[in-house]
């Protein structure tokens, strides 16, 4: 552990989240493809990950002054086995800047992206008939499941950003791997492989992503077929995202940039 009168004082309030840690990366192709799933030792590293929302306090000043939102409708959809209401403090944020933040209205994300994105668009489509493009929010699997619903109808998208979400391989290179078996894990990342090839998704994405993630390799979260990608960097662990202000602040910034731009 470093001598704390070593660390530069920018360092210390990053760490206490009066600061964002929080960095664009933007050379998408420097990272190498996954080998696998985390390590074990990374894996058990996600118990501490609520500590991420001991920040939030300290953040809470930065935060208040982020750009309010013209009122577009936002949707969130929740990782693999998580609740609905996990995203709740984040779409709370989100309603206090101006957005009509929504969750995806089908509970507990069960592990089912094909079909949830099937269910999921046509809630997409009749709201953005309604309203207007939608922007997407996914964690995890529900970042899967947001981006599938993009690559299929862009007209109903405005933009998605997602947070520890794997892009390669599906199940593949996380913990969840082994639940969903060898050759279902082939399956899906065949399949993702020819859709990234044959139907890019063209919408702006935003993946944030944290080289601690303990259920996720990292490496899966680059995005490297997609035209419009950005990729942010946090210090977060996989569990702890949904409560790092650095998170909340890349997600609101990106949601308040003007419709057609990146």
């Amino acid at each position: 552990m470093p001598n704390l009168t070593q660390v530069r004082p920018t360092a210390l309030l990053g760490l206490s989240g009066w600061h964002s840690r929080a960095s664009v990366q933007p050379e998408k192709a420097s990272a190498r493809r996954p080998a696998g799933p985390p390590s074990s030792g990374a894996g058990l590293a996600e118990v501490v990950g609520a500590l991420a929302g001991l920040r939030l306090p300290l953040a809470a000043r930065r935060l208040a002054r982020l750009p309010r939102s013209d009122g577009h409708v936002v949707i969130d959809i929740p990782g693999w086995k998580a609740p609905e209401a996990a995203g709740a403090p984040l779409r709370g944020f989100l309603r206090a800047l101006g957005h009509d933040a929504r969750g995806w209205g089908l509970g507990v994300n069960t592990g089912t992206p094909e079909r949830d994105a099937e269910l999921l668009a046509e809630t997409v489509t009749r709201t953005a008939a309604e309203h207007g493009p939608v922007s997407l929010v996914g964690w995890s699997l529900g970042g899967v499941i947001a981006r599938e619903v993009a690559r299929v109808h862009p007209d109903a998208v405005r933009r998605v950003v997602t947070y520890g979400t794997p892009v390669i391989g599906g199940p593949t290179h996380t913990l969840g791997a082994r639940s969903f078996g060898a050759a279902e894990c082939a399956r899906i990342t065949a399949l993702a492989d020819q859709l990234d090839r044959e139907r890019p998704i063209v919408v702006p994405l935003t993946a944030i992503f944290t080289r601690r993630d303990g259920v996720v390799a990292w490496q899966a979260c680059i995005d490297h077929h997609s035209p419009d990608v950005e990729h942010v960097e946090v210090f977060s662990t996989h569990l702890g995202m949904g409560l790092d202000p650095d998170v909340w602040e890349v997600v609101a910034r990106r949601l308040t940039t003007p419709e057609g731009n990146a």
